[in-house]
């Protein structure tokens, strides 16, 4: 899409039964996400030949759509580590990986943290079902796809009693949906099971859903997607409303993570591998600079900026892979100019580029990397091909 044409598309999570992976997926088709393009995404997955089957459901005289899986032959049980495996390896659309990752990775965390494991080794159990798999893949298709920029959710209702786990009777939210709800509304029912998933949690958490009452939106589309079960006298049902803002907002307005410390020990050679962690643990940005410390040592302030959500696996590399012995925190406003690439001509091919807007005021900024490419195949100077790249 052209940068001219370019839109905000946010999304709001009307959780008034809840909600899962299937009934994610479910809402975005009824949006108007493509089945058929989903199924040949997921069948590029490597995890056998999958079939969709996408059928209108009423739950209490409102119909939803119901999403299903069929696949031939049986599956492994996979860890963590095997599932990022598979994605890194699928054909898979750039923001697709990269939310489908940090969905995964979130669940990682939390299953880690809950049994005492470390993250590489977390076998999921149920968790790590192909359903669950194609459920986090077909959404982050899904929010790629239908173009959205930004996510908000409704406080989330918690279900009463107990559910069944692999590790026997949990108490209900599961302690995985729990620990990747921190920071969200949620409030108690009488409706029986569990009416928020791990996956669903960590669904919002991966998208970095934004818990607030729904904003004033021009709205484009409604979707419901259906859970499995029958609720009593209650629609089992999760409502998306796909839509423009109309407020005008200049960029994208949201809360962040810093996390700093000043380190006076730590061998120079560490310093890239850390930053490499911190960036693969969800960081935003890294930056180093120099201090004098006690005693007249030359040291180090690092400080990182990160998604409310990283914040655990952020803390982690840093305690593993630094030698500080504390990091200071603080949750801070943050406005960002909305951004996105764009791919222009140039006399030696495509070239892709990133572009920022805030306030009408539209910049075109070269990508490095990309840049370099095309320098090094058309024996060419960086300096030369930035000068390819216009400005608005």
């Amino acid at each position: 899409m052209s940068s001219r044409n370019r839109k905000e598309r946010w999304l709001y999570f009307d959780c008034f039964s809840g909600l899962s992976g299937d009934m994610t997926l479910a809402a975005l088709l009824d949006l108007g996400l493509e089945t058929a393009e989903v199924e040949r995404l997921l069948n590029s997955l490597g995890v056998g030949e999958v079939r969709l089957e996408v059928r209108p459901v009423w739950r209490q005289h409102l119909r939803g759509l119901k999403v299903d899986f069929y696949l031939e032959g049986g599956q492994p049980q996979r860890r963590y580590a095997d599932i990022r495996t598979l994605l890194e390896a699928a054909p898979l659309p750039e923001r697709t990986r990269d939310l489908s990752l940090a969905m995964f990775r979130l669940l990682a965390e939390a299953e880690a943290k809950i049994h005492g494991q470390p993250v590489e080794s977390v076998h999921f159990h149920e968790l790590g079902a192909v359903d669950t798999i194609l459920d986090v893949v077909g959404v982050a298709f899904g929010v790629e796809k239908l173009g959205i920029t930004r996510v908000l959710v409704s406080p989330l209702p918690l279900g009463r009693g107990m559910i069944a786990g692999a590790h026997g009777r949990l108490p209900n939210p599961a302690p995985a949906t729990a620990e990747l709800l921190k920071g969200f509304p949620v409030y108690a029912t009488d409706l029986p099971g569990e009416l928020v998933t791990p996956t669903g949690a960590a669904i919002l958490t991966g998208l970095g859903a934004v818990a607030e009452p729904c904003p004033p939106l021009k709205l484009e589309q409604v979707g419901y997607g259906a859970g499995s079960r029958e609720l009593p006298h209650h629609p089992n049902l999760l409502r998306l409303f796909l839509g423009e803002p109309l407020a005008a907002r200049p960029g994208v307005q949201e809360r962040v993570l810093v996390c700093e410390t000043h380190i006076d020990d730590m061998n120079p050679e560490l310093y890239e591998p850390l930053m490499d962690q911190l960036f693969a643990a969800g960081a935003l940005d890294v930056a180093f600079g120099p201090l004098q410390m006690k005693k007249n040592r030359p040291g180090v302030r690092l400080t990182v900026i990160a998604p409310l959500a990283a914040r655990e696996s952020v803390l982690e590399r840093l305690f593993s892979h630094s030698t500080t012995l504390g990091v200071r925190l603080m949750e801070v406003e943050r406005v960002a100019a909305s951004r996105w690439q764009e791919t222009i001509d140039t006399p030696y091919g495509p070239l892709r580029v990133k572009v920022m807007e805030y306030a009408g005021h539209r910049r075109r900024m070269p990508e490095y990397e990309d840049c370099r490419r095309l320098a090094e195949a058309h024996g060419l100077s960086l300096l030369e091909v930035y000068r390819l790249v216009p400005k608005d």
